[in-house]
């Protein structure tokens, strides 16, 4: 199977660490992150995250950029790879961007009523 490059990469999010890294969320990412985690997708989605899940998210969410620019990214890397954003509240905003992107149209179509 042949990757096909996305002209589009409507499905790609920006965050900076080190560099501008591209944080995506497909279905390898989404797989992995339920295996580690036990999670399913709609408490993936929740909202209600540790540190290490937000860790552990954005490793999974990153290693596809990584195998891109020829990286070996390893989870123990996380910590201070974080710490490279300008401001933590770039990292959840980008990590909550992506999963929007990622669970789009089905995290609004199975949205409780009254919310």
């Amino acid at each position: 199977m042949s990757k096909r490059p996305n002209p589009n990469k409507n499905d790609v999010v920006i965050i900076e660490l080190d560099r501008p890294r591209e944080l995506r969320f497909g279905h390898k990412a989404i797989k992995r992150i339920a295996a580690a985690t036990g999670k399913s997708m709609e408490e993936m989605e929740g909202g209600n995250i540790s540190f290490d899940d937000i860790e552990l998210y954005l490793y999974y969410g990153l290693l596809s950029d990584a195998r891109q620019h020829n990286e070996e990214l390893k989870l123990e890397d996380m910590e201070d790879l974080l710490d490279e954003a300008p401001t933590y509240s770039h990292i959840i905003e980008k990590l909550q961007e992506a999963f929007v992107v990622s669970f789009g149209g089905l995290a609004e179509g199975n949205a409780p009523a009254g919310k």
